[in-house]
């Protein structure tokens, strides 16, 4: 799977740690009872078959836990989009999220140059995930992120490679607690999952299902 690299704003100001392996919980020990149940929720999530997830070693220092995965959206063998989803939980709680809960992701994919020069394409693409959040039925606080595009253009030896343009989405949320403290994280990544379909150009799920502004067609999958 080609996973998203990149550095992850916390929504506080950090950004991405060392990486620690899977299985470690963090700086804390032990993981709380309300961590470990978001984590479950998160593992147990069913999504729709043109994604694949898979978890992957969560930044460190940003929280004392911290839980990540990592996605894409497959078209046979070859990529439409890929993203990377963190969870992050401070008992104590932060005062940057509003919560003791925080989740942290990065999306991107690839455009036609003509789409990524739009003007709109940010607030479009920024409401692809404000939109996913709402339709799902999803209480959240304290938003924050950026989109950015980016163009590639080839010289020399290179030439004769078509121009490149990719988007990015950077952004953290607070999810809403529930009953033994911990947020619908499985709703969350579902969420998440109609923002990363929507940014590979993927039909809604069901009838009725599109909740954001859709763009024109993107171009075909890029190989893996």
């Amino acid at each position: 799977m080609a996973a998203a690299q990149g550095r992850l704003s916390d929504g506080a100001g950090g950004m991405d740690e060392r990486k620690e392996s899977e299985g470690d919980p963090g700086q804390g020990g032990a993981p709380p009872l309300p961590f470990r149940t978001a984590v479950e929720a998160l593992r147990g999530a069913r999504l729709r078959p043109q994604i694949e997830v898979d978890p992957t070693p969560a930044p460190k220092r940003l929280a004392p836990y911290a839980y990540a995965l990592e996605a894409a959206v497959v078209d046979g063998e070859e990529d439409l989009a890929d993203g990377r989803l963190v969870l992050l939980h401070d008992p104590a709680g932060h005062d940057g999220w509003r919560g003791t809960f925080r989740l942290v992701t990065l999306v991107r994919a690839e455009l036609e140059p003509e789409m990524a020069a739009d003007p709109l394409l940010p607030d479009v693409c920024w409401s692809w995930l404000t939109g996913a959040l709402t339709a799902r039925g999803l209480t959240y606080g304290e938003p924050s992120g950026t989109v950015t595009r980016a163009s590639s253009h080839y010289f020399g030896g290179l030439s004769e490679r078509p121009a490149a343009s990719q988007i990015e989405i950077r952004a953290s949320w607070t999810p809403r607690e529930g009953l033994g403290g911990a947020p619908d994280t499985a709703a969350h990544l579902v969420a998440w999952s109609d923002l990363l379909a929507q940014v590979a150009g993927l039909p809604p799920a069901a009838p009725g299902d599109a909740s954001v502004v859709t763009l024109p067609q993107r171009r075909g999958p890029q190989s893996r």
